[in-house]
């Protein structure tokens, strides 16, 4: 191709470049079959997140598409979890009048007052959210920074054995977990029907407790009367109510009302604070002074396109739904973590503070590095977010959410997320000493509740080299477990930890922290063989086994909690009888040697005995792309020399598991960790994140334009001979900047200052990226090549 014509296939891609992302974005991706996601109202990281609630089973995000009623309307949400439903905090409700025209005539806990709604009255757009329930009553909300905004449009005549046209509005002093402990207090102002109040709560996935404050006021109809509920009775001649739990299943329902003359549509400002009523009353009327819908709703929209818009791709020969799900799962990516600054009561006013961290070890894998990639300066204010948590509370979370420390699923794996901003983000004005400081104590020192902070079996972990299954621990406390997956993730969070002090200039660091980093070899078993179910061999021999403190091996399966394990009784979670490995089986952590592929490729046998072991992998179904830990695997082909197949195995996974539908996750959405893999396989270039690392497949549209919020500068990564069908997926040839590229990755530079990525496609696997020298970085030299 002549540089002529390649100059007009730039143009005439450029020319097809989307100039609305917005349109595609589909918030109700994941809204059924435990996707958990958050589907309603919000600002990139927002505190507010308005949403209908759900009375489903699977309602950790607020509301689902599974057929259940909605219960109430609440503000404050998370996204993707597993475990517990989190927050759902103060739930309004509406009723377009009451029976007999009394207060009483309304239901007013939770269970009773549930409600079908109307599927196609359902649309979910950024910053917006609205339904109708059977009632007739719809609800519209859309959302400022802390504070929410709800526009409830009444029937014109009310309901059938209801002679009133005196519309209730409830506010339940409840949450989605219904953890509310005791002394919840609500008051509301018998002239305004202004509420304010407070509950205190049970985080979804840790320990403590949090409290929560609000400020709702009513704009629209005139009120008619107010006061507050207990159980099913309320009353208008009381105004202040403090309630207890309760002792049986609980909690006791309770909270007020506001009732007024007509149907005119009422509009709901709720504000929220995690410090006092007055600051959510400030909160409010500074973000949302004139109850404007319409303002409110457009300052939304244009946050997100601001956000969304530096990524844009041609859509020459790409169908809506591919298109939907790419800038879908861009979406998700920001919806948490929230920032929660100027709002918390440990922290000062200008202190970052970020929370809804669920949890790091989920996504330090790509949520975070994509948005290193896509929203650097809010990496920035996460990881001062992370330090302000590191000077209140002693220790980097691994997970943490409400204000409260989350439980540990593995490593320290905060020491990931510190190396990956700063081998990419570094000279910022962040605080490197102070990120040192902190990721060297995980190293060094163990907490007395490593359950929720830091590590556990560090005398052993220095002593043996690995943490031994039934560890002797008498200085820390923590479920007595993961001694498998969590040497290689200390061993991992080691290598982050000298990638730091490498930069740093400490050499004697950098030596101890590599050498540690290897302890993952002291685990491996080369003789351990594994067997499928039936009793077949797998044909694999040298396998991660647990050792005992007298350095004598145990025994778990291999595929002991793999996708393919049906054993009701494998548990591989933070239960005391759990299994040495978390969430995933050894197979699948078989391959958890970010930093030194090269020497895991030796200790399997070579670089074609580590393709037919990644390939057993795959092919049988063994690892769970639900799952964070199998993100890697799809391209690790890359350290093999066989970059090919990791573009092969992309698309396997995607649309096979990633649809644009409703039950169109995998698993839970993790907060975005799975809309970031989706977006990062489909632009071509996926991280191995704590490493200036990504490595390069063809993207999935003919070209993507990724413009850097830091310098400004756009990276361009084309495809010629692109075929939408997805045949040509092979990459023969590359240039960068117009000179001939052969290394299969490429470092974040290529961001930053905004490079050309060329990939000539085919049909086949070429020899493009397969020598040693265009090999991703690792510890270790690469042999047997």
């Amino acid at each position: 191709m002549s540089h002529l014509s390649f100059f007009a296939l730039l143009v005439q891609t450029a020319l097809a470049q989307i100039s609305d992302p917005l349109q595609y974005v589909d918030q109700l991706i994941g809204s059924s079959n435990g996707g958990n996601v958050f589907p309603g109202a919000t600002l990139p990281y927002g505190m507010a997140k308005a949403v209908a609630d759900t009375d489903s089973g699977s309602n950790q995000g607020g509301f689902t598409t599974d057929g259940s009623n909605v219960t109430g309307f609440s503000s404050m949400h998370d996204s993707g979890t597993g475990g517990n439903p989190s927050l759902g905090d103060f739930a309004l409700f509406p009723y377009s009048s009451c029976i007999n025209d009394t207060v009483d005539g309304c239901d007013f806990p939770k269970t009773s007052r549930a409600t079908p709604f109307e599927n196609s009255s359902l649309v979910a757009t950024p910053g917006y959210f609205s339904l109708t329930l059977q009632s007739g009553v719809n609800a519209a909300m859309t959302a400022a920074q802390h504070t929410s905004l709800f526009r409830f449009t009444f029937p014109s005549t009310p309901s059938e054995g209801n002679s009133s046209r005196s519309p209730l509005i409830l506010m339940d002093l409840t949450d989605l977990a219904n953890s509310r402990q005791d002394n919840a207090s609500i008051s509301v102002d018998g002239t305004t029907g202004r509420m304010t109040g407070n509950g205190r709560f049970l985080p979804s996935f840790g320990s403590g407790t949090y409290v929560a404050y609000f400020c709702a006021d009513f704009s629209g109809s005139t009120i008619r009367d107010n006061g507050i509920f207990v159980n099913s009775r309320a009353s208008a001649d009381v105004k202040d109510l403090m309630i207890s739990r309760g002792i049986n299943a609980g909690p006791l329902p309770g909270g007020a009302f506001v009732r007024f003359t007509n149907s005119d549509p009422v509009t709901v400002r709720m504000g929220l604070s995690f410090i006092s009523s007055d600051q959510a009353c400030s909160n409010a009327e500074a973000e949302i002074p004139s109850f404007d819908f319409n303002a409110t709703h457009s300052a939304a929209v244009s946050a997100w396109l601001e956000k969304i818009s530096r990524i844009s791709v041609a859509t020459a020969g790409i169908n809506s739904s591919t298109l939907t799900n790419f800038y879908s799962g861009i979406y998700r990516t920001m919806v948490n973590p929230q920032n929660y600054t100027g709002n918390v009561p440990l922290a000062s006013a200008d202190e970052m503070w970020f929370d809804s961290f669920y949890c790091i070890w989920d996504l330090f894998r790509s949520q975070l590095p994509f948005l290193t990639i896509l929203d650097t300066y809010s990496v920035v204010d996460m990881i001062k977010g992370l330090l302000t948590i590191y000077d209140y509370q002693g220790w980097l979370p691994d997970c943490h959410m409400s204000l409260c420390k989350g439980y540990t699923q593995g490593g320290s794996n905060a020491d990931n997320v510190m190396a990956d901003a700063f081998l990419k983000i570094n000279g910022t004005d962040i605080d490197w000493s102070k990120v040192y400081e902190a990721v060297v104590k995980d190293a060094e020192v163990e907490p007395y509740d490593w359950c929720c902070e830091g590590r556990g079996g560090l005398d052993s972990w220095k002593s043996l080299g690995y943490v031994p299954v039934q560890d002797f621990d008498y200085k820390g406390f923590g479920t007595m477990t993961r001694s498998i997956s969590r040497t290689l993730e200390y061993s991992y969070n080691d290598f982050c930890i000298s990638q730091i002090t490498s930069g740093l200039g400490n050499q004697g660091d950098v030596e101890k922290y590599q050498q540690s980093s290897e302890n993952w070899v002291n685990l491996f078993d080369a003789g351990q063989t594994s067997y499928l179910f039936n009793g077949s061999n797998t044909g694999f021999t040298g396998f991660f086994q647990p050792k005992f403190l007298n350095q004598t091996w145990g025994y778990q399966d291999p595929l002991e909690c793999s996708n393919i394990d049906t054993n009701p009784d494998s548990i591989c979670s933070l239960q005391n009888n759990a299994a040495e490995t978390f969430e995933s089986s050894i197979w699948e952590y078989s391959f958890f040697v970010p930093h030194d592929q090269a020497k895991l490729i030796s200790t399997f046998g070579g670089p074609k005995a580590f393709v037919r072991r990644l390939n057993y992998l795959h092919d049988q179904q063994i690892t769970y792309i639900g799952n964070e830990p199998a993100f890697l695997t799809v391209f690790q082909y890359h350290y093999a020399g066989r970059p090919g197949l990791s573009a092969y195995r992309s698309h396997y996974y995607i649309p096979e598991y990633f649809q644009p539908t409703e039950p169109g996750l995998p698993g839970n959405d993790d907060s975005g960790a799975m809309g970031s893999f989706v977006a990062l396989s489909m632009i071509g270039l996926f991280p191995n994140p704590g490493q200036n690392v990504y490595l390069i497949i063809p993207p999935y549209f003919e070209s993507v334009n990724i413009t850097s919020p830091v310098t400004g500068k756009t990276a361009c990564i084309s495809n010629v001979n692109f075929d939408a069908s997805y045949n040509n997926i092979y990459i023969q040839r590359a240039t960068l900047n117009g000179q001939n590229y052969t290394k299969n990755w490429i470092d974040h530079s290529f961001f930053t200052e905004g490079k050309e990525l060329v990939l000539y496609l085919g049909r086949n696997e070429s020899s493009w990226g397969t020598h040693v020298a265009d090999l991703p970085p690792s510890l270790s030299a690469y042999e047997g090549f």
